[in-house]
């Protein structure tokens, strides 16, 4: 029966690899076969963004053009610089003769001028809502004195967010053969930018009013190139459950779309990149990266779920010997806090590994409930999910007088005492060494004049 199980979770555990791995795929296409269903991108990531776990990857580390997703680096950006107090959401900047740079024509663009005055969360709603290329490089200047400043700024983040895949050569993602990216560092940029509560409100935006400017006399509106979450620029492709991010297209980059969605309190948060439009299709059909997008988040909501696979209530794990107290030898120890992972629906989470330290074999009463005594790591496969403290399940309290006896034999234990102690013993040796030499020479002394003495008296009475 052990072995049968053994075998039955190999089996188990080699079915969800083959499952979760999207390298079975059709040759050529980029498509990978998913649970029945096909994601036609180059490259693809689907990662529970609360608990950084990758649930799903097709090439996510190979290099990609990002297009407009850029965006998403220069906003995080200039929302960091706002945070660090440098600029204020409501501060007005001019925009410069800068604004067009690197910026060819067919750009997505905001309709601002040279000249025009606008305020910082204006010009992050046109960055992000309808991708205006322009309000990248007004903003760049904003945070950086200059674009290409800020390009290195963009660099330098990128490499401190792990991007290691990626390298910018402008604002906003028109392309240029040096700039580029992998679905996994956009990851890594979005859920970095996703932290901002603004950059959240912005990018679950259908649209946006832009307040009047010395240029533009008359409010504007501006809306989203997500079409799953607004159907201005095409429709039919809402995902009740979105709430983000950001879309991207150039002829080199394909179609690419950063997207997050909630369901019952899960976050997941999906790249797709690379995509074509479907051949013979025209107005709003055939753009396969909402579907494709779609269809990797609900397959994730699917089959993935957040479980709790360690907590407090194993009490099974670990016993330190307590020493110092008559009220017990042990004290059992426990999880203190919970791991909590999103994991394959059909993980059992009995299969999971722990394994525990303990401080020291044995500990000194008193012992005081939730003391920490060591700690234990869950992991599957090699991969760790996690550690938390052991602490202890109750109190022991310490016996005085077994206390004062350790005490006592602890402190003749000592090296330092024992050498007092034995030069003590051998200075009284060699005092009762001596006292009795002393005594042996002084009786001899005393027979010998006596002796002499005697004759002395003798020659005194002489006739």
């Amino acid at each position: 029966m052990k072995k049968l199980r053994v075998f039955s979770i190999l089996l188990t555990l080699t079915l969800l690899t083959g499952l979760l791995s999207p390298y079975a795929a059709a040759s050529g296409s980029g498509s990978a076969i998913l649970d029945g269903m096909q994601v036609q991108a180059k490259a693809a990531i689907l990662v529970d963004a609360d608990y950084d776990e990758v649930l799903y990857e097709q090439n996510a580390h190979e290099k990609m053009y990002p297009a407009s997703i850029t965006k998403v680096m220069t906003c995080l950006l200039t929302l960091e610089a706002v945070d660090r107090g440098e600029l204020t959401l409501e501060q007005v900047v001019t925009a410069s003769s800068a604004l067009h740079t690197g910026i060819g024509e067919g750009a997505s663009t905001a309709d601002i001028k040279e000249g025009e005055q606008l305020r910082i969360i204006d010009l992050l709603y046109a960055a992000l809502i309808p991708s205006g290329n322009e309000a990248c490089n007004v903003l760049a200047e904003a945070v950086s004195g200059s674009v290409t400043e800020f390009v290195a700024r963009m660099n330098a983040r990128a490499a401190e967010l792990g991007m290691t895949g990626t390298h910018f050569s402008n604002t906003h993602g028109y392309h240029d053969d040096d700039h580029y990216t992998t679905a996994y560092d956009i990851y890594r940029m979005c859920r970095q930018a996703m932290e901002f509560e603004t950059f959240r409100t912005i990018v679950s935006a259908k649209n946006y009013t832009m307040p009047a400017t010395n240029f533009h006399p008359e409010e504007r509106i501006v809306r989203s190139t997500n079409a799953l979450i607004s159907n201005f620029r095409v429709a039919g492709y809402i995902y009740e459950y979105a709430t983000g991010i950001k879309t991207g297209h150039t002829p080199e980059a394909g179609y690419c779309l950063a997207a997050s969605a909630t369901k019952d309190g899960h976050t997941l948060l999906s790249v797709v990149m690379g995509c074509e439009r479907e051949p013979g299709t025209t107005g709003s059909e055939g753009f396969l990266y909402f579907d494709e997008t779609t269809r990797l988040l609900e397959w994730g909501f699917r089959n993935f779920s957040r479980r709790t696979i360690l907590d407090d209530t194993a009490l099974d794990i670990a016993e330190v010997e307590v020493t110092l107290s008559d009220q017990a030898n042990y004290v059992a120890v426990r999880p203190e806090g919970s791991i909590v992972a999103c994991l394959p629906n059909d993980l059992d989470a009995e299969d999971f590994t722990r394994s525990w330290t303990l401080d020291a074999e044995s500990v000194e009463a008193p012992v005081e409930e939730g003391q920490v005594l060591g700690s234990i790591t869950v992991s599957l496969n090699g991969k760790e999910y996690g550690s938390l403290p052991l602490v202890a399940l109750n109190s022991v309290s310490r016996s005085e007088l077994l206390y004062r006896l350790d005490r006592i034999q602890k402190f003749f234990d000592q090296l330092w005492v024992k050498l007092v102690l034995l030069a003590v013993l051998v200075l009284i040796v060699v005092l009762v060494l001596r006292r009795l030499f002393t005594r042996g020479g002084r009786g001899g002394g005393r027979r010998g004049g006596y002796a002499y003495s005697g004759a002395s008296r003798y020659s005194g009475r002489r006739r």
